[in-house]
């Protein structure tokens, strides 16, 4: 019952002849690849930092910097949320 409720509460509030809008939830490939991207930058930072390896740990912070590019350049392109 209380989802019937729910779902003409989501009804009403949307205005008629204007089509939901589709949520993805990160669920596209530009954040995929930007997410992935910049996970392998964070681990490869924090393994830099443990062994003290200054060079790798900059590599690292370019990666995220790739990570954002590589994003936003895939949204773009219409792989992203719209």
């Amino acid at each position: 019952m209380a989802s019937t409720e729910q779902q003409a509460s989501r009804t009403a509030s949307q205005s008629p002849g204007r089509p939901a809008k589709h949520v993805h939830h990160g669920r596209t490939t530009a954040a995929w690849v930007g997410t992935t991207i910049a996970m392998a930058a964070f681990l490869l930072g924090g393994i830099a930092v443990d062994i003290q390896n200054w060079p790798m740990f900059w590599i690292s912070v370019a990666l995220i910097v790739i990570a954002l590019i590589a994003t936003k350049v895939l949204q773009v392109m219409g792989h992203g949320a719209r």
